[in-house]
């Protein structure tokens, strides 16, 4: 009995360390917080061993490998925050498509939609809690297991990132197979994304519910998109889900957390995506911290935004990087973190060196103030 106590979402241990949260919210900070995107990953020794001969959709699903997935980085590096370790594309899966993540090649659909009637394959209706339920149980374990040392970030893709997946059957350079549906299949286009927003919403929900403390929402092929179409594809469907979910979690009782949006080199969109009711914007490498500073006008906090390839740097390196970064944002409504995922061919002991450069360097700059 006691077991089943223990993974339920309630009597969590008491946060010790608040910074990410207290940054995300715009709230003062003694120093700059710091987690990394995929920081639960292949550049981890530990990580490949975990993982070794199992297949990647398996280990998703089951919520003790997520949650040790998830806490390894903790044990290493002083990260401000973990994040739930997951994928993505466990939405079109609920939705009903097969998605293969095969060796050397990655993420595959093998019937990916191609025309318009091919929606009618999609479940219309998702029961989410029975379909990503396992990513709930994940959640709450790692909540648990944690122990308060820091908060658990939950995530989704964002509705186009999914489409084009989708479609595309696979990563694409282009996304042209996808970006051929906005122009010649507009009224589908924005059906599929309406469907993927519904699910989106409950999914993100289920993760608070479960224990999640902050949300991020990736429209990781942003960059595939000029203004124009970003400003009807993707824009209202990222706006829709922060209201929706910041309206029912309100009706629900359930806490507020702090909710952020990280469109890649979606640099074009920063004014709009920082009055799109995110409480932070992340940004990739291409942007200048000042500048992103200026666009943004104060409305919310902001992550990122190293370019990850600067951990193949010396320590040396990394740390004056790291200090011009910070420098640029300030150390005041500010996260760190890479401006993308880490790569599987990154030295542990570089990405120790950037949390500490930032903690070292955010809490020198904050003392000289």
């Amino acid at each position: 009995m006691e077991q089943d106590n223990y993974i339920l979402p309630k009597n969590f241990p008491e946060l010790k360390n608040e910074t990410f949260l207290q940054a995300a919210r715009g709230e003062e900070t003694q120093h700059v917080p710091v987690w990394c995107m995929r920081q639960a990953g292949r550049y981890l020794p530990e990580f490949r061993e975990a993982r070794a001969g199992k297949d990647f959709f398996k280990t998703c699903r089951s919520p003790e490998a997520c949650c040790e997935l998830t806490l390894q980085p903790l044990r290493r590096f002083p990260f401000d925050a973990a994040i739930i370790f997951c994928d993505i594309l466990v939405v079109p899966q609920a939705l009903g498509m097969e998605v293969l993540m095969l060796p050397g090649k990655g993420p595959t659909f093998p019937e990916p939609l191609k025309e318009p009637e091919d929606l009618l394959r999609l479940k219309p209706q998702v029961d989410v809690a029975a379909e990503l339920g396992y990513v709930f149980k994940a959640i709450t374990l790692t909540r648990h297991k944690l122990e308060g040392k820091v908060p658990l970030i939950g995530f989704t893709g964002a509705p186009w990132t999914l489409m084009t997946y989708m479609i595309e059957g696979a990563g694409s350079p282009t996304m042209s197979k996808a970006k051929r549906w906005l122009y010649c299949h507009p009224e589908a286009s924005h059906k599929l994304l309406r469907q993927l927003t519904d699910v989106i919403v409950e999914y993100l929900l289920g993760q608070v519910s479960a224990g999640a403390q902050a949300l991020q929402v990736f429209e990781s092929h942003a960059g595939c998109l000029g203004p124009v179409q970003f400003n009807e594809f993707a824009l209202p469907y990222l706006r829709d889900i922060a209201r929706r979910v910041k309206e029912k979690l309100k009706e629900s009782g359930l806490d507020m957390v702090p909710m952020i949006v990280f469109a890649k080199d979606a640099h074009y969109a920063l004014e709009d995506l920082s009055q799109s009711r995110y409480e932070v914007v992340g940004l990739d490498w291409t942007v200048d911290p000042k500048e992103a500073r200026e666009r943004t006008g104060g409305r919310v906090s902001l992550q990122g935004n190293m370019d990850p390839c600067g951990l193949y740097a010396s320590k040396e390196k990394i740390g004056e990087i790291v200090k011009k970064m910070v420098e640029g944002f300030g150390t005041q409504r500010y996260i760190a973190n890479l401006g993308h995922g880490l790569y599987p061919d990154m030295d542990p002991d570089h990405v120790g060196a950037f949390v500490e450069a930032v903690h070292t360097h955010s809490k020198q700059l904050q003392e000289e103030k």
